[in-house]
């Protein structure tokens, strides 16, 4: 072996040494990324229940409402797609952001449901999310091929949403929830596995791997947030 290929091995092996004893450390971001969106979402949501004016700019407006909704769908999409080319600071800013402008379109719930309900749902939702984001982060089984069926099941619970706006047919209202909750139980644990690897298959523990880390976050955000929001339409009681 030459010298250069000899030292380009030594050096591949300690980038993987620095990437393996920095997993922890980048698991815990994930984990600490997506708690503080979650308590940023839960404040803000909160503070706009509390202000009838806010809510009514944001429910009595269509065209406010509409403009926050596909600015949430905008900045997954933007924040997904380019990761690797904006700044992690860029990336953690457009996070809050989101978590900001969710939290103001759930603000909704506090009016809806009672508190006690809004609670104990959450507190499910994170036992379950707990429970499946073990499973995925620490099975053997390779669940990339679940990826495929998770989506399709997705555009399905879509569509049926889509289609009982129109019919407002209770029945199927709570089986698009049932569904929901098992799609978003299942893509908990498979995006659990894929930030793994991802974090696994990283050049280095620098910026790079930490962008994943905070793409992953968002990931489990959404999987969190929608999963609690499909439980809350099966548990959640309303606040009449």
């Amino acid at each position: 072996m030459e010298y250069n290929d000899f030292t380009r091995v030594i050096n591949e092996k300690e980038r993987g040494l620095d990437l393996q004893a920095a997993f922890p450390a980048l698991m815990r971001k994930v984990y600490g990324w997506m708690a503080l969106a979650l308590v940023i979402t839960g404040l803000t949501s909160y503070m706009v229940a509390s202000s009838p004016s806010l809510l009514y700019t944001i429910y009595g407006n269509q065209v406010v409402f509409w403009v926050m909704a596909l600015a949430e769908l905008g900045i997954v999409i933007y924040v997904s797609a380019r990761i690797n080319r904006i700044s992690l600071t860029t990336g953690t800013v457009w996070f809050i952001i989101y978590s900001v402008l969710n939290g103001a379109l759930m603000s909704y719930i506090f009016k809806v449901y009672t508190a006690t309900s809004i609670s104990t749902v959450f507190f499910i939702t994170a036992g379950t999310f707990a429970a499946m984001a073990v499973v995925g982060t620490t099975t053997k089984k390779d669940l990339t091929r679940f990826g495929g069926i998770f989506f399709m099941a997705l555009i399905g619970l879509l569509i049926a949403i889509v289609v009982n706006i129109f019919l407002m047919n209770t029945m199927l209202d709570m089986i698009i929830s049932c569904v929901g909750v098992l799609i978003f139980v299942g893509l908990t644990a498979w995006d659990a596995q894929q930030i793994k690897q991802a974090l696994l298959m990283a050049p280095d523990a620098g910026e790079s791997a930490q962008k994943i880390a905070l793409l992953g976050a968002l990931n489990l955000y959404l999987d969190f947030i929608n999963l609690f929001l499909y439980l809350l339409r099966i548990f959640g009681r309303g606040d009449n």
